[in-house]
């Protein structure tokens, strides 16, 4: 038999060992008991506080058993002396109600624990009953059975306590579980907006104004790419590459951050916005952060070529040993920050949550008639 509960056996452990304790003190201040009697009881009250300390962190039966015959000994030698001076008696009840019946708390929880707790009972009882011929019998029984119901009691106060602990634990697990899923579904449910913003709604939105400013090559293989880009998501597929056409964005550990930037470039000349590039030194950023990087700096651009009314925009790339900075200037139509829709996902979700979401942050400043300026920092 093992025990279920691990805190039980703690528990035993250091009822026991408080009641045997006390039990040997009463012992060593008792007069009259003879030194070898003294020297051997001592000797099993020692063996009987290791056995109880192993059965604070063992799951063997054994040293159950163990403590029980140690027990079972001391009280049978004490009960054996011919003078029964109060003292002695305090040791052998405190051993036998305490000391032994600090066990119910391991015992009381399985049927098998049952069984030899009850026999251990009557053991007891029947050595230790004998020698309370001339006292109190009723007064020493009382206290002899309340110590081993007491124990009972704890013990199924604690397994109980033990199972409504753990059910709990269980239960917030699965609410954070779900909560984590939660999570996932959201920060997905996300991505897939911001990736059809950035891809298929640009096309259409192309596509609405007769792909105005932009090469006809470029404007059939970028809604190829979108085409199949729908597919996969249809058929509940990850997109590898997570960008569709001229917004792609592979995670490679070498690519950097400067050869990305050449092609945004020329994407965006053959959709008839200028960008003039500022900024020197190769960049490098990890593969999640450079993509989020980079697909807010073309949303950005993006923005410029819609809505500021000029067709030149300049990108000035600054790093340190922090980050990577991102300036985005024109000289357009400007618009109020404040007056832009939350729902608005080329700029809350496209560029300021993509950022964030990295760790990075993103600014917009802006004013009518005063042309727009975008900071986006990514840390490295």
């Amino acid at each position: 038999m093992r025990h279920q509960e691990p805190l039980l056996g703690t528990s035993a452990w250091l009822e026991g060992t408080v009641f045997t304790v006390s039990s040997l003190a009463c012992l060593t201040i008792a007069g009259g008991v003879p030194p070898f009697t003294l020297a051997l009881g001592i000797v099993l009250y020692v063996v009987m506080l290791f056995s109880y300390f192993m059965l604070g962190r063992s799951s063997s039966f054994w040293w159950i058993v163990i403590t029980t015959v140690i027990g079972l000994s001391i009280s049978l030698l004490l009960g054996l002396l011919p003078d029964h001076n109060p003292s002695v008696l305090s040791a052998i009840l405190l051993l036998s109600g305490g000391g032994l019946g600090a066990m119910a708390i391991v015992l009381q929880g399985t049927a098998t624990g049952r069984v030899y707790l009850l026999l251990m009972f009557v053991a007891n009882l029947a050595v230790t009953l004998p020698f309370m011929i001339g006292t109190d019998v009723t007064e020493a029984l009382t206290i002899f059975i309340v110590s081993w119901s007491v124990n009972v009691m704890v013990g199924i106060w604690v397994n109980d306590s033990v199972r409504r602990a753990r059910a709990r634990i269980a239960w917030l697990g699965i609410a954070h579980q779900a909560e984590r899923r939660a999570s996932e579904l959201e920060a997905q449910r996300r991505q897939s907006a911001r990736l059809l913003h950035d891809t298929v709604l640009a096309t259409l939105t192309l596509l609405a104004h007769s792909g105005r400013g932009v090469d006809p090559e470029a404007l059939r293989i970028q809604a190829a790419e979108d085409a199949v880009l729908l597919r996969q998501l249809r058929l509940g597929e990850t997109p590898v590459p997570r960008a569709s056409g001229a917004y792609n964005l592979r995670a490679d550990e070498v690519a950097a951050v400067t050869s990305s930037i050449l092609q945004l470039q020329k994407r965006f000349e053959r959709r008839g916005l200028i960008v003039h590039w500022h900024g020197d030194g190769d960049i490098t950023l990890p593969p999640v952060v450079r993509s989020a990087f980079l697909l807010s700096l073309g949303e950005c651009l993006e923005n410029v070529r819609r809505h500021s009314g000029v067709d030149q925009a300049d990108v000035t790339i600054s790093q340190d040993a922090v980050g990577v900075r991102a300036m985005v200037t024109d000289s357009g139509i400007g618009f109020d920050t404040g007056d832009v829709s939350s729902g608005r996902l080329g700029i809350a979700e496209s560029v300021v949550a993509r950022i964030r979401d990295v760790g990075g942050n993103a600014r917009i400043f802006s004013a009518p008639g005063a042309g727009t300026t975008v900071v986006l920092e990514v840390p490295r």
